[in-house]
C-alpha cells in the first residue's frame, strides 16, 4: 500500500531584498512572488531541501 505524501503550506513573511541571488531564485522557484504569499507543494526531498535553504524568509505549516 504506497503512503500518502504529505502537503505543506510555504509562506513568505520576510523580504527576499539584500538576500543572495540563490536565494532568492530559490523563493522564485517555490512560487511565491510577494510578501505574505503562499504556496501548497507536496513534501518532496526536493522542496524541503529548497525549504531549507530559505527557512529565514519562510514559514512552513503542515496541511
Amino acid at each position: 500500500m504506497a503512503e500518502k505524501i504529505k502537503e505543506i503550506k510555504i509562506t513568505q513573511i520576510k523580504s527576499a531584498i539584500g538576500s543572495p541571488k540563490v536565494q532568492k531564485r530559490t523563493v522564485l522557484a517555490l512560487g511565491i512572488k510577494k510578501l505574505n504569499q503562499s504556496k501548497v507543494h507536496k513534501a518532496t526531498p526536493q522542496i524541503l531541501g529548497m525549504v531549507n535553504k530559505v527557512r529565514h524568509l519562510v514559514k512552513v505549516e503542515e496541511v
